[in-house]
């Protein structure tokens, strides 16, 4: 049954986004090739679709390019909106901002830098609802989720969110670094039961058709930040997919991806400033040095190839759960991580 709210919000968003789209500048082209500026796109791209005046000006943008700038540019804009962080009303998914989003700026991102091929497209389905599970990894930003993303987007015009830590929401780093709710507008939704499992259970009015599609990393936070020495190494998968893929009936569909690893390649994630400071991986690598200098590159990553080869579907069984299920829910898990780990294995001897 539709949400009738949810369906009414977002045929508002719809009818009330704007029909110029954003065409790259000369300065936007600069900031693609010079790395500290990717996240200045990304505002960019948001200011010209959102009414934002908490958001970053000119002068702060020109702050970022230069070694050591981006922390005057914070400081001037701290002091700018009173002493206070930045205003976050905005929260809602808004699947026309994520197509624009995805047609004028990762386009460009993914086809010439990260190069984001789909193998084995005869095993992608026509239609979901599915949850795509994927290996996720590269201790950076998830460039190769919104890949992903964008490829099959591309391929079946699906709309698709992905699922992600909650400290990638709400870190006070995101909320500078970002536009304000930035992750969920674009359809983000918090790795908690209840936010997925409402994303599952409530479709929104443009997926009605073709059915919900999320996409999921079963190894959670742990394939994210286990170094370069374990790179390829498929960590133990998390039971809630398959929980409640049974549960709604949602097939699963596997796909591994090869160049994720070389995303922040040499990386050691640095587990005791990763809980001091609350995110959910610190990587210390050779680029440590460019980090420090201009911060604006953690939304940027080395120059890869992401190929991402679909798995045969993998459909849901009928489980209740109860305790004597949950071991079998556990074996399900971990078999489906050791099909996908001999998958990888095989991968990495051929290319």
């Amino acid at each position: 049954m539709i949400n009738q709210h949810s369906e009414n919000l977002l045929k508002t968003q719809l009818e009330n986004a704007p029909v110029k789209g954003y065409i790259f500048s000369w300065f936007d082209w600069f900031c693609l090739w010079y790395p500290p500026g990717w996240l200045i796109i990304f505002n960019r791209h948001w200011q010209h679709y959102h009414t934002d005046p908490d958001g970053w000006n000119w002068l702060e943008y020109g702050l970022f390019l230069i070694p050591g700038g981006f922390y005057l540019a914070l400081l001037s804009r701290w002091l700018r909106l009173g002493f206070r962080s930045p205003r976050t009303e905005v929260s809602e998914f808004d699947p026309k901002y994520q197509q624009a989003f995805r047609k004028e700026v990762l386009a460009p991102i993914v086809e010439y830098y990260f190069r984001g091929e789909l193998q084995q497209v005869e095993n992608l389905p026509q239609t979901g609802p599915l949850i795509v599970a994927m290996n996720h990894a590269g201790m950076s930003f998830p460039w190769d989720f919104l890949t992903l993303g964008y490829l099959l987007s591309k391929a079946r015009g699906w709309v698709i969110q992905p699922v992600a830590s909650p400290t990638l929401f709400e870190h006070p780093w995101i909320i500078w670094w970002l536009p304000p709710k930035w992750s969920q507008v674009l359809g983000g939704v918090r790795a908690e039961l209840d936010d997925f499992e409402a994303a599952i259970a409530v479709p929104t009015s443009i997926a009605i058709a073709q059915g919900k599609i999320l996409l999921y990393a079963p190894e959670g936070i742990r394939g994210l930040g286990k170094g370069w020495r374990k790179r390829y190494q498929l960590e133990k998968f998390d039971v809630s997919f398959i929980k409640l893929s049974d549960r709604y009936q949602i097939p699963i569909l596997p796909v591994v991806c090869i160049g994720s690893e070389s995303l922040h390649p040499w990386a050691v994630n640095f587990k005791k400033l990763q809980k001091l400071i609350k995110l959910p991986f610190f990587p210390i690598s050779p680029l440590m040095l460019a980090l420090i200098l201009f911060p604006s590159m953690g939304v940027w990553a080395m120059r890869t190839r992401l190929h991402y080869f679909i798995q045969p579907l993998e459909p849901a069984q009928l489980h209740n759960h109860s305790n004597k299920e949950r071991k079998i829910t556990y074996r399900q898990a971990q078999q489906l991580r050791e099909k996908l780990q001999i998958k990888i294995n095989q991968l990495l001897r051929e290319i």
